[in-house]
């Protein structure tokens, strides 16, 4: 089975753990004692996070009923604008009683299980759906985003809750994929004025590899391939996503520290 989310052999694994992230998220929210405390989500309460769940996964399944009807998607939201708009989503729910907001997520996370169950392995890879930043996207984007929200904001979570609190493997391990694609979709060029390449190895997992980043004033590009000559930045699999999502500055340098600071500073944190 595949941990890469692109490809249908990899819905079993996503299944899996998108499941067993969700439900821990659940059990720890159902805790009323947490319900107002921090979280590594920013300024947001354990409230917060389970309204931004909400409003995103309400947001998906319309994506999904648009496919099934004639009508206009909205018009693209700025990927600048992407923390606000997230903030003003959850703060327009965070104010609903605790129970109904948590039996409101179990029933939307409910809706988008059976609708990714739904999708044949032609639709996952060939049945674009619109999604309010990027545009079209294969319906395995959405699947995979819901993962994400579970693993990354089950982690804000749990940071609420004394003590050390890790990234469970196969979760970070599905999720490597997804950081070289949101990369380049939550990037400021504006400062990139000569093009320029840097490496990233991811040291473990099922995704372990070497990727070239090339960095040009009109996009990021990442590609499998030699890092030999170019500076390159070390991730372990947790440490990828925690930088990439904006809850870490991880990864250890190997050739300019300037080169790769210049490039990990592209990108938005929401």
């Amino acid at each position: 089975m595949s941990w890469n989310f692109l490809e249908p052999a990899s819905r079993g694994n996503l299944d899996m753990v998108w499941r067993r992230e969700a439900d821990g998220l659940l059990e720890l929210v159902s805790d009323p004692a947490l319900w107002d405390d921090p979280t590594a989500a920013g300024h947001w309460r354990v409230r917060e996070v389970v309204a931004h769940l909400i409003h995103n996964t309400e947001a998906y399944l319309h994506s999904f009923h648009l496919t099934t009807v004639d009508e206009e998607p909205e018009p693209l939201l700025s990927v600048r604008d992407m923390a606000k708009n997230m903030d003003a989503g959850a703060q327009a729910l965070s104010g609903l009683p605790r129970q109904e907001l948590i039996d409101r997520l179990q029933g939307v996370l409910n809706s988008m299980l059976a609708v990714t169950a739904e999708l044949s392995d032609k639709d996952w890879t060939d049945l674009l759906v619109p999604h309010w930043y990027m545009g079209p996207v294969p319906a395995s984007f959405f699947p995979i985003c819901q993962a994400l929200e579970y693993i990354v904001h089950g982690w804000d979570v749990r940071k609420a809750v004394p003590g050390i609190r890790p990234l469970d493997g196969e979760a970070a391990d599905l999720l490597v994929p997804l950081c070289f694609l949101m990369w380049p979709n939550t990037s400021d060029l504006d400062g990139v004025k000569e093009p320029f390449e840097i490496g990233v190895r991811v040291l473990g997992g099922a995704n372990a590899g070497d990727t070239v980043g090339k960095v040009r004033p009109e996009g990021i590009e990442f590609v499998p391939g030699d890092l030999s000559g170019l500076t390159v930045i070390e991730f372990d699999p947790a440490g990828l996503v925690l930088t990439a999502f904006g809850r870490a500055d991880a990864g250890t340098v190997r050739g300019s520290r300037d080169l790769a600071e210049k490039f990990l500073n592209l990108f938005f944190r929401f």
